[in-house]
């Protein structure tokens, strides 16, 4: 089943960021661009080469610095994990806008041949019978693909020398290569009227001219440049886990695509076809359960076990058995379904991009309005010449609210996919079972994917490739 879920990230750094300062730079004219199509005459260009530094190589990450790099701009890409995320996990595109920004970003095509095949799942009672059943383009929108292969997708198209030998080359309108740092993670911003100057864990200091925090939920640029977590994140009632079922799993558990529903409680189960010819693939589970918020270590997997085992007792059909392949399972995602909402996305120097300033963990759109989000930001960034002030500003109100909109979807759907009450559970498998419901809940979702009016950035800014700046 799709969803917006990323793997939780390690431990963030304590050390606390020192306060910023409101930057200031030279900037020349700028051309405003309005409507599909955008102005008429290309902005002109910015008017020295610019470094920014991006934290989190998961989809916005990547994304944004696809673009920046085609316009001209430096970037880098910090990333906590060592290396790329796998996981079976998929995301979903949907809509105009989206396809319309893989397209532009010459990565539609590569998309669709990575696509899953996707299946329907069928809700199941206590015997194991259908009582409902979920269309694959209700979860999975108009092309689903694996979180991981996304991510390998614009990896790749970022970082071109990072492909095998076996690979097609990169095509004519690559972007020069951008940086990579893995297995690093931020521990200050400090900001000065020239730059962002920034501290790692393990890399040596260095100066941006911008810094912009696509690191997801728990997002480190937040914490250091905005305040903590618990000011911008809202608990919305649900947890939500998954994982690959281990080797100790019954054969038969992921016969097939199932779910299984109590008051305030969902157990699926069942198996990706593009992920079949893994040889120790058996199939994968996706939980949904009401809670409050709980008190575990985010960061302790057995914790997160103990909170699932402990939430799933007494449950009927196979999820004892199911829930208790936790234990063996070694790719446990598991986080809370929050909303992110802060006030201004950018301070400074400073911004956020996706999950970080908009996030609403499953059914808000999350990877396309990333996506959008990335395309959106650099392209104002670019039109402004750099300025990032108006760039920021602008990126603000032109997409605030359209992921305004998005995130409406995240607060709905633990109460979709886990009604808390049996009534609530037999009304929603009454609206799958009907075609006329279930097409009109797929249009809504359609029309608000693409309620946003995109600018033709690409056709306006003038590629560039300034020399790489020293540090």
């Amino acid at each position: 089943m799709a969803h917006d879920a990323k793997t939780t990230t390690p431990a963030a750094p304590t050390t606390t960021a020192t306060t910023a300062t409101t930057g200031v730079t030279a900037t020349t004219g700028v051309t405003a661009t309005t409507g599909v199509t955008g102005a008429t005459a290309a902005p002109p260009r910015p008017t020295r080469p610019r470094t920014v530094l991006i934290s989190g190589a998961s989809i916005a990450g990547p994304a944004l610095a696809y673009w920046l790099a085609r316009y001209g701009f430096h970037p880098t890409v910090v990333e906590v994990a060592p290396t790329l995320r796998g996981g079976g996990f998929a995301v979903d595109f949907r809509g105009a806008a989206h396809l319309t920004v893989l397209q532009r970003m010459d990565v539609l095509d590569r998309i669709r041949q990575r696509r899953t095949a996707g299946s329907p799942m069928a809700f199941i009672d206590a015997r194991g019978e259908q009582v409902a059943s979920m269309p694959p383009e209700f979860a999975g929108g108009d092309i689903e693909i694996l979180r991981s292969e996304l991510s390998r997708v614009l990896y790749n198209h970022t970082h071109p020398t990072s492909q095998a030998p076996s690979s097609p080359p990169p095509s004519s309108s690559s972007p020069p290569s951008t940086e990579y740092l893995f297995g690093d993670s931020l521990t200050s911003l400090t900001e000065s009227a020239d730059g962002v100057h920034v501290t790692f864990e393990r890399a040596a200091p260095r100066t941006f001219d911008l810094v912009i925090g696509a690191d997801g939920l728990h997002s480190t640029v937040r914490r250091l440049a905005f305040g903590p977590e618990e000011q911008f994140v809202s608990h919305l009632g649900y947890y939500v886990a998954g994982w690959d079922l281990p080797p100790t799993a019954a054969p038969d558990l992921a016969a097939r695509a199932v779910g299984y529903n109590e008051p305030g409680r969902l157990a699926t189960v069942g198996r990706v076809p593009r992920r079949a010819d893994a040889p120790s693939y058996r199939g994968e589970t996706f939980c949904v359960f009401a809670s409050e918020r709980l008190g575990h270590d985010r960061r302790d997997p057995q914790a997160q076990r103990k909170a699932l085992t402990q939430a799933y007792e007494g449950a009927g059909w196979r999820t004892t058995e199911l829930i208790g392949t936790v234990w063996d399972a070694d790719d446990l995602y598991f986080d809370s379904i929050s909303r992110v909402d802060v006030p201004t996305w950018s301070t400074g120097r400073i911004a956020l991009l996706g999950d970080a300033a908009y996030g609403a963990t499953v059914g808000g759109m999350g990877t396309g309005s990333a996506v959008v989000g990335a395309y959106v930001l650099a392209g104002e960034l670019a039109t402004a010449a750099g300025d990032h002030r108006q760039a920021f500003a602008r990126y603000e109100e032109k997409l605030r609210p359209y992921v305004t909109r998005c995130q409406e979807g995240g607060r709905a759907a633990g109460e979709f996919l886990a009604p808390l009450t049996q009534e609530a559970i037999t009304a929603r498998n009454a609206a799958l079972n009907d075609p006329a419901t279930l097409t009109a809940m797929l249009q809504e979702g359609h029309e608000i994917s693409a309620d946003i009016s995109l600018d033709d950035y690409p056709s306006l800014i003038a590629t560039t490739t300034p020399e790489r700046p020293h540090h």
